[in-house]
């Protein structure tokens, strides 16, 4: 399911660019990835992108996306009634009724090919007798109950056609049953992404990230042998991964991770450099969890400090060019401008929508501690300004800020400054501190070598 290629980019995201008429449109359109997501994402897939974007974008552009995209489907029902909005018209072509015949009949067909297997499948006493050997299941149940290769087969077909039909939780039970009983390698492979498709589909986050990791599996054994299979796949799981990403908190920690991982983070630089952009997010907002593993935290945020240097001049946007102003730069005018625009994109992006306060919030912390760091003496008015904030609103930021972080510093409300007691470091901690960065550079060196 994985090679359900969608319509043209172009086509599908020729709402995107209609006629802003402020600045936060401008940004969002400007930094708008529908067009480069697309491509990665199956086509059921997209739908939900699409209706995010019905509320930004042209909405006749929209409906004629959102038909062009699921006309060749068969939610027979759905398309006719987007022809019938597209054409001003209460009737439609009797192409549509023939098709939705022809649909019916085909489920019927399905349902009678598969229903002596699934109802076998739901017997509980021949499911006890079910065992991890796919050979030995498929053995026994064509020995003691007359199932044969096609019958199974049939569940992969009616599968496929009842997630065409956009019944999601039938295909992901039926492509279920197939992949417990099917030697077939790349029909299970097949399989395991209509799975996961449906699960997303479905929201059903646990299952979804249960299918990240078997079809992660499926990539590292069925394909190893094939690196050009093995970057197109890793790129459709990354993008595949972005629906329980951002929509199921458990799955935060398990896909930064894997994202950080060498292989996909090198799919990432090489083929899809804008999920940086997904990255960044997470690690920023990763920030209000961090007392949960400071080292992980900061490991992370140097990580991504790295890779957006090394992938500035191939990828840009907000968010990654606010770390680049913060941490690169240390250009904390650019880093609140880059703020301010980030958020914008942040609440025009479908997968991000919903961490903006948080990012935000975040991005805050790391510029009130980056600035701490580097100055003695604070004026309230000033770091205000660079957070985005009046001056009362940043004098109580900054009072959470030391009580939160309990840094060593005092406010001094008659002269509207924080001071800071930044401890001299000794010359001994700093010749400690230089060595270790030298040592660090001259393994990676040394390792790049041996290459």
């Amino acid at each position: 399911m994985a090679a359900n290629v969608s319509p043209s980019a172009e086509t599908l995201s020729s709402g995107a660019a209609a006629h802003p008429s402020n600045t936060a449109e401008e940004i969002a359109n400007q930094y708008n990835l529908l067009p480069k997501l697309i491509p990665y994402l199956d086509r059921h897939l997209v739908f939900p992108l699409l209706e995010f974007s019905s509320g930004q974008d042209d909405e006749k552009e929209i409906v004629r996306a959102k038909y062009e995209l699921l006309k060749h489907t068969n939610m027979t029902d759905y398309v006719a009634n987007l022809w019938k909005e597209i054409n001003n018209s209460d009737d439609i072509p009797d192409e549509f009724v023939k098709k939705r015949e022809e649909v019916l009949a085909k489920l019927q067909q399905y349902e009678e090919e598969s229903a002596k297997i699934t109802q076998l499948l739901q017997d509980e006493s021949v499911v006890a007798n079910l065992r991890s050997d796919k050979v030995a299941n498929l053995k026994f149940l064509e020995e003691q109950h007359g199932v044969t290769v096609e019958m199974v087969n049939s569940l992969y077909d009616y599968g496929r056609f009842q997630y065409s039909c956009g019944s999601y939780g039938n295909a992901a039970e039926l492509l279920y049953q197939f992949r417990v009983l099917s030697t077939d390698n790349d029909k299970v492979a097949s399989a395991t992404w209509g799975k996961f498709a449906s699960e997303i589909l479905t929201t059903s986050w646990e299952a979804a990230m249960e299918e990240v990791q078997k079809v992660k599996d499926s990539i590292e054994t069925r394909l190893f042998n094939n690196p050009l299979g093995q970057l197109q796949n890793r790129s459709w799981l990354i993008h595949w991964s972005l629906f329980p990403f951002f929509n199921h908190d458990p799955a935060r920690d398990v896909l930064t991770d894997l994202f950080f991982s060498p292989a996909y983070i090198n799919t990432i630089q090489t083929n899809c450099p804008w999920i940086l952009r997904y990255l960044a997010a997470a690690v920023i907002t990763n920030r209000n969890r961090a007392h949960k593993n400071s080292s992980v935290y900061q490991k992370q945020l140097k990580d991504l400090i790295r890779v957006v240097r090394q992938e500035g001049y191939e990828y840009n946007d907000p968010i990654t060019d606010f770390i680049k102003a913060l941490y690169v730069d240390f250009d904390f005018e650019e880093a609140q401008k880059k703020l301010g625009e980030a958020e914008e994109v942040l609440r025009s992006d479908f997968f991000l929508v919903s961490t903006t306060d948080a990012f935000v919030e975040a991005a805050r912390h790391l510029i009130s501690e980056s600035y701490c760091k580097i100055h003695q003496r604070i004026d309230i008015k000033d770091l205000s300004t660079r957070l985005g904030l009046n001056q009362d609103e940043g004098e109580k930021w900054i009072v959470n800020l030391i009580r939160d972080t309990r840094v060593d510093a005092k406010i001094d409300y008659k002269e509207g400054t924080v001071i800071m007691n930044h401890p001299p470091q000794s010359v001994y901690q700093q010749v400690i501190e230089k060595t270790k960065g030298a040592f660090f550079r001259t393994q990676v060196l040394s390792a790049a070598v041996a290459k």
